[in-house]
């Protein structure tokens, strides 16, 4: 049986590092995505030394040349791409402590901008430039990491006490807004795209303040990324199953 071809964005730690080891274990290569070379290759490194075949891709979302230079070279050297999981992402604003953050009216625009650079546009450079790949598999997958935070009706909540990151939340319930757009124009096809909520994982985002290790988070990647033929395709989905976005 061939191996699956799994690409993962922002996978030299943390999340997307999880994500590509479980993936990994499961017999798929797994090409780690990220700007740096010397990170990249460093976890590649030590994923190939598990065992893994682990190869290291450059990448930076916010730049849609780089996309599609990473698309030409999996395209020449895999031919396809099964599994695309849109890991990459950041705050702007200090997600470590909820006496800190920055209130939304004190938030410089640019720091919001810098987050959907990120968060929204970059998933949609690299799903665009690899869908065409996708349509090479058997059974595409696309997997978007969302936030629990994305819930308008949970934030919205008054009960509701979590950060009001103004420029993380509003990308991530943009980015559950995207998951579903590209649901809609691939249904009736093998590609399937959901998004995945991985719960408050201890990683840099939130300066290790997080309650679930990064591994836990990343079986929820893993398992939307393994969803079957009859598996959801627009949907929002954490550790138990499907849930209202």
């Amino acid at each position: 049986m061939t191996a699956q071809i799994v690409l993962i964005t922002g996978a030299n730690k943390g999340l997307g590092f999880e994500t590509a080891r479980i993936l990994g274990r499961d017999g798929a290569t797994v090409l780690i995505g990220a700007r740096s070379a010397g990170a990249g290759e460093k976890a590649a490194a030590v994923l190939r030394g598990e065992g893994i075949d682990a190869r290291f891709v450059r990448i930076d979302v916010t730049v849609p040349e780089s996309a599609e230079a990473a698309a030409e070279r999996i395209g020449q050297e895999h031919g396809r791409l099964d599994v695309l999981v849109n890991n990459a992402g950041i705050t702007t604003t200090d997600a470590s402590d909820p006496a800190t953050i920055t209130p939304p009216s004190r938030v410089a625009p640019d720091l919001v901008r810098a987050a959907f650079d990120t968060n929204v546009f970059g998933v949609v450079a690299v799903t665009n430039a690899m869908l065409p790949l996708l349509r090479r598999s058997p059974a595409g997958r696309i997997v978007n990491v969302s936030s629990h935070l994305s819930l308008l009706a949970r934030v919205g909540d008054p009960s509701f006490h979590g950060p009001n990151l103004l420029p993380y939340n509003t990308s991530k319930s943009a980015l559950n807004a995207v998951t579903v757009a590209y649901a809609r124009e691939l249904a009736g096809t093998p590609i399937k795209v959901n998004a995945a909520a991985p719960g408050f994982c201890a990683t840099d985002l939130n300066g290790h303040t997080g309650v679930r290790p990064a591994a836990q988070g990343a079986a929820v990647i893993a398992d939307v990324a393994r969803l079957g033929a009859h598996g959801p395709t627009g949907a929002l989905i954490d550790e138990d199953g499907r849930i209202p976005w």
